[in-house]
This record gives structure tokens, C-alpha cells and sequence, in this order.
């Protein structure tokens, strides 16, 4: 790579896919603003879920060297398992 600063998804700084924490290290500000950011679009016309979800599937981790159809697949096989992850908490929480 030629060194230039690029957009990606962060591994270590994410709490469903990483776009927030990647974002915020890419602009050197606190994650916590562009969720905030984010909430506040799906809030106000719910685009800010389009966006999030548009962006984990375009945007490659951090760590990735595969193509563009790999970053795809990988991508949806995270939400696959964040879905079956919050799916298997709800679960708990009604079985208490």
C-alpha cells in the first residue's frame, strides 16, 4: 500500500460491526460521536440504519486482504452472527 490513510472497519474499538469505531479513527475523533451521530439520523428519518448497515458491508476490516466479494461475504456473515447474538439474549432474558 502506498502508505495513504484509508476507511475501514475497526476489530478492536466495535459494539455490532465496527463502522463507528473505524470512522472515528479514520476523522481522529471518539467513536462515541459518530454513534451518536448515526442514532440521531434514525431518529430523525431513519436513514442512520441504511447508512450503518450500507457502510458494513462496503467498508473492509481493518485486518482484511481479501477482494471486494470477500469483504461482502465476510461482512455478512458478521451480521449473521450479531443477529443470532442479540436473537440468543432476548431468548435469556424472556426464559428467566
Amino acid at each position: 500500500m502506498d502508505g495513504s490513510k484509508r476507511i475501514t472497519r475497526s476489530q478492536s474499538d466495535r459494539l455490532l460491526g465496527g463502522v463507528a469505531g473505524g470512522l472515528a479513527a479514520y476523522a481522529g475523533i471518539d467513536p462515541l460521536m459518530i454513534r451518536i451521530g448515526f442514532i440521531a439520523l434514525t431518529l430523525l428519518n431513519g436513514f442512520g440504519v441504511i447508512l450503518y448497515l450500507t457502510l458494513w458491508v462496503l467498508v473492509p476490516n481493518e485486518d482484511s486482504a481479501t477482494d471486494a466479494r470477500g469483504n461482502v461475504q465476510v461482512a455478512i456473515n458478521e451480521m449473521q452472527a450479531a443477529v443470532e447474538q442479540v436473537v440468543a439474549r432476548v431468548q435469556a432474558i424472556f426464559q428467566r
